[in-house]
């Protein structure tokens, strides 16, 4: 099992994601991934750097910390050509330690660009047409594609890696996991759900299963359920509201009356590895094999030093790895 760490790019500066991810290499974490938003979530959040920007620093100012978007919409607010070179980019920057994590994305961020919001079954075409365009162009020669949604034209990524990129899929459904399965190099998810998995298998897919574990650590349950409330709220909606909303203001309204309760139920809230295993183990036991903490909590490095003296070594020795 591989464990990483969530990057949470909406909550913090760029300058501190990139400072988080080197205190995770030097906590023992395997990788990271970034989300890749335009907007926040919630009103507590107030950034929302540039991903692709933010992984190249963190390449330069690490050495073994593998690297991944989580995740990218390659279609809308990108054409898939851009995304291709990016990740090309970013593969050649890390010695080869980048994963693309790709998904259907959310209105939050496609709509900024004033092209609509299409319906589910149109962004799975859409996003089935760009993984084809990225596949394309990472195939070296110029390309041009003509697609239902999507085109591309007389176009060649001059910089790309002897061994390209992973790409992890994101599903929230069946339907995705296919996708995954067919087209992707790996599965991405945020519940432990095994059905994903045996789609995903069905599918054909065979590469790692990346899934992202909602902890929140603090010297106390109820400081921990407050933080995770103000920082992940959002997260409680469930994917058809995630997926639809405009804007941190109607999330503030969707979430109003989320209470620090709820969290508590869904996320490994507190000082207990109890707690925290408990809830990272659920995803262990329904197949997923790459394992991003997310830390909700207000003390990021408290987490970092939970991780290396406790919750690393307890996770590690629950998979057989040892200490």
């Amino acid at each position: 099992m591989r464990i990483g760490f969530k990057l949470i790019a909406e909550a913090y500066s760029p300058t501190e994601i990139v400072a988080q991810a080197v205190k995770a290499e030097e906590a023992g974490f395997d990788f990271v991934e970034v989300s890749d938003h335009f907007h926040p979530w919630v009103s507590e959040h107030e950034h929302s750097g540039f991903a692709f920007s933010m992984l190249a620093a963190i390449a330069a100012r690490t050495s073994r910390l593998e690297l991944a978007t989580g995740v990218t919409c390659p279609f809308i607010r990108y054409h898939p050509a851009i995304v291709a070179q990016a990740a090309a980019t970013t593969a050649l920057l890390s010695d080869g330690r980048f994963t693309l994590g790709v998904g259907a994305g959310e209105r939050l961020n496609e709509h900024i660009v004033g092209q609509g919001w299409p319906a589910a079954t149109t962004r799975h075409e859409m996003l089935r047409e760009a993984l084809e365009i990225i596949r394309l162009l990472w195939s070296g020669g110029y390309q041009s594609y003509d697609g239902k949604h999507l085109r591309l034209e007389d176009a060649k990524v001059f910089d790309l890696p002897d061994e390209l990129p992973r790409i992890a899929i994101a599903a929230g459904g069946t339907e995705a996991a296919r996708l995954a399965g067919e087209l992707g190099d790996a599965l991405f998810v945020t519940e432990p759900r095994p059905d994903l998995i045996d789609e995903f298998v069905k599918a054909g897919g065979s590469g790692p299963r990346y899934a992202e574990v909602p902890l929140a650590w603090a010297p106390s349950v109820d400081e921990a359920a407050e933080s995770a409330r103000r920082l992940f709220r959002f997260g409680v909606t469930g994917w058809p509201v995630q997926s639809e909303l405009p804007n941190p203001v109607n999330f503030d309204a969707a979430t109003e009356l989320v209470t620090a309760e709820h969290m508590r139920d869904q996320f490994g809230c507190g000082p207990d590895v109890r707690r925290h295993l408990e809830v990272a183990t659920q995803y262990a036991d329904a197949g997923y094999d790459h394992l991003a903490l997310i830390n909700a909590g207000p003390d990021m490095d408290g987490f970092f030093d939970f991780f290396r003296s406790d919750l690393g070594p307890a996770l590690r020795s629950a998979d057989g790895q040892g200490n």
